[in-house]
């Protein structure tokens, strides 16, 4: 069921706290920490920008990283403040804690069309124990929430759960986008559906396989837990990373479904570090001493014409060790694929996480459909389970619930 939409909101003269992903990578420069990728910061800007319109007061809150509960200046959101700043063309107040007296202080000084950041939520252990206390201050500060951060609504916290009871909530534009992309996937695509599936482990896919076995035509499996599959069937694997304990089980998803697609060659290095010498295997079996690193040609070729044919695609994860350059082709030449499927006029989207890195690396982010800000909440949606953060929020046609 669709979310209550900002746009229902009354927030002329109304200060409103919206829940941002700002949960950007840093780097050390001359100056201090350097966001070295602000998508994350740029997809929020539609919303806040409506609410500035809309004659709105901001104040944001955002986690960054793991301070386990404890001010940290290496979790400093201040980077995102600058930034942020840039991006708009406007200044952005900082406060140097989410809640408490100088938070409260800033907030309530807060004019129509100014814009205030929070420090670190994860500053607090009260966020990640979803207390109720602790959101009970942070909607303090407002009159409204705007739930826009994709990228967190898979927990179970404070700014994302809790909050909801205390001020009358809403979705935001990047949240509503998600939701409408990742449903197109699941509820009735274009056929043929491909999903491609890459990544380390068994276990961490396990779910979302199971889901979309029945809905997609085609499941393509990549990625170092392609090697499980391959030795479930008797497929010689070296000392390519296997799930010893997920072999029968990924025997069993072979044997009840013909819609998986695995490797037919794969490019091996006797060491993952890409210091060693490089080839191509001659087919399916992996020698003994050396392991599987990525995909080989032969792969590529299939996959790409599987690619060709479908008018909806969801990728998520790499297919080989794309971070070493020797071992990136086959992630790589799936972008392109993909890219080039997209602009024949299907449907594709990326599901986060190293996936997204690959698309950047290769130039080809504008190249598709829509791209996932969140790894983690694009998945456990694939695969059907419940977003905390979205469900907490009211749907469309329900009265947001009064302030308490």
């Amino acid at each position: 069921m669709a979310k209550k939409s900002l746009e229902a909101l009354p927030l002329d003269a109304k200060r409103v706290l919206i829940r941002v992903d700002y949960n950007v990578p840093l780097k050390d420069g001359a100056a201090g920490a350097v966001i070295s990728d602000d998508t994350r910061i740029r997809e929020s800007l539609p919303t806040l920008r409506h609410c500035l319109q809309r004659g709105a007061a901001i104040v944001l809150c955002a986690h960054l990283g793991r301070p386990k509960g404890a001010p940290n200046p290496k979790y400093s959101l201040r980077p995102a403040a600058e930034r942020l700043g840039e991006l708009l063309g406007q200044e952005i107040a900082f406060a140097a804690d989410c809640v408490g007296n100088e938070a409260k202080r800033s907030a309530s000084g807060l004019k129509p069309g100014q814009v205030l950041l929070l420090e670190n939520l994860r500053f607090h252990p009260g966020e990640e124990k979803n207390d109720p206390g602790f959101a009970k201050e942070l909607a303090s500060l407002a009159d409204f929430f705007v739930q826009d951060a994709f990228g967190a609504v898979h927990r179970a916290h404070a700014s994302t759960s809790a909050v909801t009871r205390f001020l009358p909530a809403a979705a935001g534009f990047l949240l509503r986008k998600e939701l409408s992309a990742l449903g197109a996937v699941l509820a009735e695509p274009k056929r043929p559906f491909v999903a491609i599936l890459g990544g380390a482990k068994v276990s961490d896919k396990l779910g979302v396989i199971k889901n979309l076995l029945p809905k997609a035509d085609s499941v393509i499996i990549g990625g170092a837990m392609a090697y499980t599959f391959l030795k479930s069937k008797g497929i010689g694997t070296g000392k390519s990373l296997v799930e010893e304990d997920k072999i029968s089980l990924a025997g069993e998803l072979l044997k009840s479904s013909k819609k998986l697609v695995l490797p037919s060659d794969h490019r091996i290095a006797q060491s993952p570090d890409g210091n060693s010498q490089v080839r191509v295997t001659e087919g399916l079996d992996i020698p003994d001493g050396w392991l599987g690193a990525d995909i080989g040609p032969e792969t590529e070729k299939d996959l790409d014409a599987i690619i060709q044919g479908a008018k909806t695609i969801f990728w998520n994860g790499p297919l080989g060790i794309f971070e070493v350059p020797e071992f990136s082709s086959g992630t790589l030449a799936c972008a392109r694929s993909v890219a080039r499927a997209t602009k024949n006029g299907c449907f594709s989207v990326v599901g986060g996480g190293d996936s997204v890195s690959a698309l950047k690396n290769s130039g080809l982010s504008q190249s598709i459909s829509h791209i996932s800000t969140g790894g983690g909440a694009s998945l456990e949606f694939v695969e059907g389970r419940d977003l905390p953060g979205v469900s907490a929020l009211p749907d469309a046609r329900e009265a947001a619930p009064a302030r308490s």
